[in-house]
């Protein structure tokens, strides 16, 4: 499952969002979670890997969930974004 946001805050993702975004994919233990963005794939479980997307405001992200618990992680990393003010879903 995937869901793509558009990057609304001003400072992009940087590491408190980041952080958030890891915790919540981590808490899914049997489910993949990959953020895409500019080309590049990266796992969600890795605050480093989440960095090295460099998003910024403006940009899209796409979240990508795979597993048993894909609709529930998508479900909460969806919240993630949009509590922490980070993006909104772009259609």
């Amino acid at each position: 499952m995937q869901k793509t946001f558009k990057i609304v805050d001003e400072d992009g993702i940087h590491a408190r969002p980041a952080t958030a975004l890891v915790n919540t994919a981590t808490k899914f233990k049997g489910t993949e979670a990959f953020a895409e963005a500019k080309g590049k794939k990266v796992t969600l479980k890795s605050i480093l890997g989440v960095l090295s997307l460099g998003l910024e405001a403006g940009d899209t992200l796409t979240l990508i969930t795979e597993g048993g618990e894909e609709a529930e992680a998508l479900s909460a990393l969806q919240d993630v974004m949009i509590k922490e003010g980070l993006g909104e879903i772009n259609e």
